[in-house]
């Protein structure tokens, strides 16, 4: 049977999204974006802000499973608010991204042998302290890179384990400080998003 006449539903299935959004450096604007997602009952699931390359332009860095539909309805608030330069939507294969965690993890499991830190090397983690009741392990990668050596170190006495909000960078060519200065030059203070 020919699918001419299916519907595509692929706006309406839930999977992970990244949101990348360019404010001003002011104070208050996290509490503007977030009440956005409360009322809409939508979980963040990661969250970093940090600076950028322009002097006074910060970027939010939200992860969030939703459907695409949703989404773009939040992103339109989100561009509403009069500190926010700028607001992209994401898919998993259109940037490139990173989370760290730390796990502590006493320091009696490496007095028993080479395997905890044979565990440590061959899952491209890191000592970073080792202190005389405990050490901390550093590992870069995605969130299941994290989660599997979190896993691996559990039955060696994990004491503690935190994992950063992720960070992202597009693959695309835009360049934040053209952006910026475009929409600086902008008559009216808009730009088609989708040139970005």
């Amino acid at each position: 049977m020919s699918t001419i006449y299916s519907e595509d539903h692929s706006d309406k299935v839930e999977k992970e999204f990244t949101l990348s959004v360019l404010t001003e450096d002011k104070a208050g604007l996290l509490n503007h974006i977030t009440i956005i997602f409360t009322r809409r009952k939508i979980n963040i699931t990661s969250l970093n802000v940090s600076t950028t390359e322009v002097a006074g332009v910060s970027r939010f860095t939200i992860v969030l499973n939703s459907t695409r539909e949703r989404i773009e309805k939040v992103v339109k608030q989100i561009r509403k608010l009069i500190d926010v330069l700028g607001a992209f939507v994401y898919d998993e294969d259109q940037i490139y991204y990173q989370e760290i965690a730390l796990y502590k993890v006493p320091t009696k499991v490496f007095l028993n042998g080479s395997k905890i830190e044979d565990l440590v090397r061959n899952n491209g983690a890191r000592i970073l302290v080792i202190e005389e009741d405990h050490i901390i392990i550093e590992k870069t990668g995605h969130k299941k890179d994290t989660h599997d050596l979190y896993k691996k170190l559990e039955p060696h006495g994990l004491l503690e384990f935190v994992r950063s909000g992720r960070v992202a960078i597009s693959k695309s060519k835009r360049k934040t400080e053209a952006f910026i200065k475009q929409l600086e030059d902008a008559e009216s203070n808009v730009l088609s998003i989708k040139e970005f």
